[in-house]
């Protein structure tokens, strides 16, 4: 196997699974191109935990949002799935202004800062949304969207405090 790069710098680790728990460790997100969805996610400020060129044909892509416990995963021989075909994936943030901005400075386009209608969660594509955070920014109810280089979609959410055994 030889390596076309790994990067642990930063990396702090996080303790074993523990019996009982099951934990979400990794998606597996399909792109078309993986230097250009590399260069993307990087410019977002993820870290990139691996690239391995396992063999002709099979390349496996690791990054890691910042202060998450799940990361991402995607390369070549990896899923079936069409790349962009994702969206809702999603990711929480403390600031759902700064957070945008962030984005915005880094060259993402982005949504403007969202509710839905309902005030929970949010409906599938863009039905159901008010412009806007929401009321008082609740948690859990504010959101901006963006994509991928593919068109895979993401949201980030605001949440500030948790819903208690969250």
């Amino acid at each position: 196997m030889s390596s076309t790069g790994t990067s642990t710098s930063g990396a702090a680790g996080s303790p074993p699974v523990e019996p009982g728990q099951v934990r979400l460790e990794v998606v597996v997100i399909p792109v078309s191109d993986v230097d250009r969805a590399k260069s993307f996610y990087e410019s977002l400020g993820w870290r990139l935990d691996a690239d391995l060129a396992v063999d002709d044909g099979y390349r496996v892509v690791q990054l890691t949002p910042p202060g998450s416990a799940c990361s991402i995963i995607f390369g070549t021989g990896l899923t079936a799935a069409a790349p962009g075909s994702f969206e809702g994936l999603q990711l929480s943030v403390y600031d759902i202004d700064a957070a945008r901005a962030d984005l915005v400075e880094r060259g993402v386009e982005v949504s403007e800062p969202f509710h839905d209608e309902t005030g929970i969660f949010h409906h599938a594509g863009t039905r159901g949304r008010v412009d806007g955070p929401a009321p008082g920014h609740a948690d859990y109810g504010s959101f901006v969207a963006f994509s991928d280089p593919d068109g895979n979609g993401w949201l980030l959410q605001e949440i500030k405090t948790r819903l208690p055994g969250r």
